[in-house]
């Protein structure tokens, strides 16, 4: 793991800098469709050797920064989370997004205190994937037992989606988009790749996707579009 893209500038919208840190793992982990959280290293100065490294790289070109790992920002070493204060008031960082799972939504109050402190604005996004809580838990396992779209946004500002999956009509695709750009102020929407967990991607959904969905909403500044999990630019191999 220490030979991925850990780094990248995001220029289209949104504009910021992107970091994938790695952190001691995701504490859920039962998610059906996700191998995303085998990114990890229970050594915690092993993965702040690594974080150091790639949060040397923030220039603070947008004063934008988003950070991501293979869990939640609770999963990142103390050290870690120091250096990133650090890089933030550096670099004159004004906005730092999180990850965050529904099991840790009761720390995300503390940590927005944390950096408002310091001036920064803490945006924290959840993987909803689905706001179908029948689908989404039943198929996808994601451990978020609420049901009621009003109390999620309590805590989030941000939800990832994901489509291109068996059983997703373009109406309830659409439906989660809108409920999506209705109650938060941002929507990535992921489309499910191959990976090696038992739920594969849909081609026929994909395709009803690309076809239907993708031209409404490909050019809207509060939606991202990952046709490919390596879109934000990390990810990927460095050698590839």
């Amino acid at each position: 793991m220490n030979n991925l893209i850990r780094y990248s500038i995001i220029e289209e919208k949104n504009k910021r800098e992107f970091l994938l840190l790695i952190g001691s793992g995701c504490k859920w982990k039962k998610c059906s469709f996700c191998d995303y959280h085998t990114d990890f290293n229970k050594d915690e100065e092993y993965c702040y050797n690594i974080n150091e490294k790639e949060l040397n790289k923030v220039t603070g070109k947008y004063n934008t920064l988003e950070i991501v790992n293979s869990g939640s920002f609770v999963d990142l070493d103390k050290k870690t989370m120091k250096k990133i204060e650090s890089v933030c008031i550096e670099k004159n960082i004004n906005t730092l997004h999180f990850e965050c799972h529904w099991l840790h939504k009761d720390k995300i109050k503390d940590l927005k205190e944390q950096f408002n402190k310091l001036g920064i604005t803490v945006k924290t996004k959840i993987g909803i994937e689905s706001f179908d809580y029948y689908y989404r838990e039943s198929f996808l396992n994601k451990g978020i037992e609420e049901k009621d779209i009003n109390v999620i946004k309590k805590y989030f500002d941000e939800v990832c989606l994901l489509q291109g999956l068996p059983g997703q009509s373009v109406e309830f695709m659409l439906k989660d988009i809108a409920l999506g750009l209705e109650h938060f102020e941002r929507i990535c929407i992921n489309i499910m790749v191959e990976n090696k967990t038992k739920i594969k991607p849909d081609p026929n959904t994909i395709e009803n996707f690309i076809k239907y969905i993708y031209p409404i909403y490909k050019d809207n500044n509060r939606v991202d579009i990952l046709l490919n999990n390596t879109d934000f630019g990390v990810g990927g191999n460095k050698n590839d």
